[in-house]
């Protein structure tokens, strides 16, 4: 078992983020990326700003401290990753995948408490702590609380899990706000209606409505397998990749499953689980699974084909009696603010839907009736 040491940087100005950088970064993995992706040691190089010799050093050093070769090379020729170097970069990848949630919200941390350091004349921030199923937007969402010119200066505390834990932790009194995932048409007696209906009481729980995202089949690029339902998948025998117990993705797979009368062990690999919809994009596109459930936004983030199946509500929910508190009021501001509103349509597979309204259950979920 080899040591990992983690490390992070603190820039002056704070960049853009980007699509495509994970969040953790090393630079033996940064080199392997950039050779895999460019074909040669000089491209690398350039790629990373960085020197020729620079780059050959290191990857010397690496292969010494490793004891394997990391590249296959001979001058005049493409430099190509070895079997080992390309076995590195793929557990890298889905290891980033599957901690984005995680690292995600230490970095949010660590920017909280910097921001106390370096900014002597600003007001404390507004913590607002959110246990939700895991959503890009409600990662822009925080950057943009944190960082908006314009708007209240709030601190979005966000713990990833799934749905229906997410709840729990609310009515547990873990957290003041809740994020969860449902099909908006899905009638009173469906799975969805019958797990959540329990966990959420009327007159108690106030929903706020916050988009809509699409959900579907998360394929290779060009979907070689023609996979355009789940009796697709069960009937080529696809290798599928799930979600865990507990998660909204999960839930909506086993509600699609009853709609198209199919059972578990029709789909290959539904015992297979992964934390996130990153992760399960990152073992299609590794080629370790043929598809998986996920958002059109992790599919394109990978690089993979979509096969839309629905579009699902994604909700917040809090406490009746938490509605007045100054980080609530904060967060329903943001919400409803059009800068907000055209940052989430600009990203793949949202819309907004009834963003910061403040709702009773039957108002955002119909199957309540």
């Amino acid at each position: 078992m080899r040591r990992i040491a983690m490390s992070y940087s603190l820039a002056a100005e704070r960049p853009a983020r980007s699509t495509g950088a994970p969040l953790l970064s090393n630079p033996m993995m940064d080199v392997l990326h950039a050779v895999h992706e460019r074909g040669s040691i000089s491209a690398a190089a350039r790629q990373l700003g960085l020197s020729y010799r620079h780059v050959w050093g290191q990857l010397k050093d690496w292969e010494a401290q490793l004891g394997r070769e990391l590249l296959v090379w001979e001058r005049g020729q493409a430099a190509l990753l070895s079997p080992f170097g390309q076995r590195l970069l793929m557990a890298e990848r889905l290891a980033q995948a599957r901690l984005g949630p995680q690292a995600e919200h230490l970095r949010a941390e660590l920017e909280r408490a910097f921001s106390m350091a370096f900014d002597d004349d600003q007001a404390p921030s507004e913590l607002l702590t959110l246990y939700a199923s895991h959503d890009h937007a409600l990662a822009a969402l925080q950057d943009l609380a944190a960082h908006g010119d314009g708007h209240p200066n709030l601190h979005l505390d966000i713990r990833f899990t799934g749905s229906v834990d997410a709840i729990r932790a609310l009515n547990e009194g873990r957290c003041l706000l809740a994020g969860f995932h449902t099909q908006p048409f899905a009638d009173a007696d469906s799975r969805t209606a019958r797990t959540y209906r329990p966990l959420l009481k009327p007159g108690t729980h106030k929903i706020i409505g916050f988009a809509r995202r699409a959900q579907g089949l998360m394929v290779a690029p060009g979907n070689p397998l023609r996979l355009h339902t789940l009796r697709d998948v069960a009937r080529l025998q696809a290798r599928f990749v799930n979600r865990a117990i507990g998660t909204g993705t999960r839930l909506l797979l086993e509600e699609l499953l009853v709609q198209h009368a199919i059972v578990a062990e029709d789909l290959l690999g539904f015992e297979r689980e992964e934390s996130s919809h990153a992760a399960v994009a990152q073992a299609v596109g590794s080629g370790e699974a043929d598809v998986g459930l996920g958002t059109e936004y992790a599919a394109q983030r990978q690089g993979l084909g979509f096969v839309p199946l629905t579009e699902e509500r994604y909700l917040l929910v809090c406490l009746k009696s938490a509605l007045e508190l100054p980080a609530v009021q904060s967060l329903l501001t943001l919400l409803r603010s059009a800068r907000w509103q055209q940052q989430l349509q600009a990203l793949p597979g949202y819309q907004p839907d009834h963003p910061g309204e403040v709702a009773a259950m039957k108002r955002l979920l119909p199957w309540w009736r």
